[in-house]
């Protein structure tokens, strides 16, 4: 796989790399509609294949925010076509990683020695490699770690990304009036994403808070081996999620795995309000005993209870059949304004009760499984609908409190990732674990 030295970082070579990529797409069209002349049968299945593959070649080296976009997108299998979802996934473990040379120029910078003094043995070629760092494995004292490195330059790349999709996202979405904290959400969390002291606090916490779950494991993580710019923690043998997904395993095995996936976040989001923002298959492996791993927790979200609360009442079925206390709700939660006129209000009040009737549905019984296709089916109608809606593109879409993006993008992944492992799931499980002094203050 091609190295690389260096990534772009400022907002001309960045934009550049978009244009490029953008005449490459646009190649791809004229190229399609003139077989299409020819060929009035053809599909577009070739098309997106060349268009999947030219804008993943371009966000793969951008890196940063621009490769989350493909990450977060090779979740949406209900929105894009197949090529789309099958090329962006590789986002998730595998990307072009930084060149030995700049790798160990990284760890002169912050530690002032070469990784091969630091560690007893170190792997100059990464094992996996994503949109913020990339991994290389590593032993000190007869233990077996992974040391994760940050690409250089990706913090100063994140405002760039923001300003370059912020006027595209206020046209797309029509966004009228402010929309700063929605960009400034996003921003703070793609920051904080790339400050490895903070994530090394947030895993040790999760760690220390989760490891009471049933079948799920957490490296250790080692401060004195880690920095701004470099993590070290366990090396934990295992597959990732994605490809234990497309195995022949019993239901009971994968209703294991998705248990402890499930029971891990709804400890996370009713326990700690506090929880892993960043859900796909790329931060899970699963070891030979059949339990899960979690090693990533750079996104984590808290919630606040101005948010939690109506929140989770807007879902009760109660709140469902009651108009009047679930427009209450709309409204505490920002999706309904006092100056929206009688129609807006209507509007956005039929549209989320249709989108909450679909994806409430796990919660109105004791056990759900994920893989019936009914589900899925209606999700699916519900992004088509919504696609398709031109009423609603021509609505101010500017509403909703900053908080339902990293919750919602939490359902949705998880949502997602059950799917795919096609578990049942006993819903109210997690509420037999607790919090337990210190962690109960922590996440106070």
């Amino acid at each position: 796989m091609k190295r690389l030295d260096s990534i772009p970082t400022n907002k001309i070579d960045r934009v550049a790399k978009l244009v490029t990529t953008g005449v490459k797409v646009g190649g791809n069209y004229l190229k399609y509609y003139g077989n299409k002349m020819v060929n009035p049968e053809l599909t577009k299945d070739t098309l997106h294949q060349n268009n999947a593959a030219d804008i993943y070649d371009g966000l793969k080296e951008l890196k940063g925010s621009a490769l989350k976009v493909a990450q977060m997108l090779s979740m949406e299998k209900n929105l894009l076509p197949q090529s789309y979802v099958e090329k962006f996934s590789l986002s998730q473990f595998s990307v072009p990683p930084l060149s030995a040379p700049l790798v160990i120029k990284t760890f002169r910078k912050y530690f002032g020695t070469d990784p091969h003094v630091l560690f007893d043995e170190f792997s100059a070629d990464s094992i996996n490699a994503a949109s913020i760092g990339q991994v290389h494995k590593a032993k000190k004292d007869g233990k077996e770690l992974a040391v994760k490195i940050q690409y250089p330059g990706v913090r100063d790349s994140i405002s760039t990304d923001i300003a370059i999709v912020k006027p595209i996202a206020i046209r797309m979405f029509n966004l009228q009036g402010t929309s700063d904290e929605y960009f400034q959400e996003i921003e703070d969390k793609l920051t904080e994403e790339t400050d490895y002291t903070l994530e090394l606090q947030q895993s040790e916490f999760v760690r220390e808070a989760c490891e009471q779950i049933e079948n799920i494991r957490f490296p250790k993580y080692y401060p004195k081996l880690s920095c701004e710019k470099i993590i070290t923690m366990d090396w934990m043998e295992g597959i990732h999620l994605s490809e234990y997904c497309k195995e022949n395993h019993s239901q009971e095995e994968r209703d294991t795995i998705g248990q402890a996936l499930f029971n891990f976040y709804m400890f996370q989001i009713h326990k700690l309000k506090f929880f892993h923002a960043d859900p796909h298959p790329g931060n899970f492996l699963v070891d030979n005993k059949g339990q899960l791993i979690a090693i990533d927790f750079g996104c984590m979200k808290k919630i606040p209870d101005s948010f939690y609360i109506p929140y989770f009442e807007l879902i009760e079925k109660g709140t469902l059949e009651n108009e009047a206390l679930f427009r209450e709700k709309l409204t505490e939660l920002e999706v309904l304004k006092a100056n929206d006129s009688p129609a807006d209000a209507d509007f956005f009040a039929a549209l989320f009760k249709d989108l909450l009737t679909v994806f409430t549905r796990p919660y109105q019984s004791e056990t759900f499984d994920f893989s019936d296709k009914s589900f899925t089916d209606a999700i699916a109608a519900l992004s088509e609908k919504f696609a398709n809606d031109k009423t609603l593109r021509k609505m101010n879409g500017n509403r909703g409190s900053k908080h339902f993006i990293y919750v919602n993008r939490m359902f949705f992944g998880l949502y997602s990732l059950l799917a795919d492992l096609g578990s049942i799931i006993k819903i109210n499980d997690y509420e037999k674990y607790h919090l337990q002094g210190q962690q109960e203050l922590s996440a106070v």
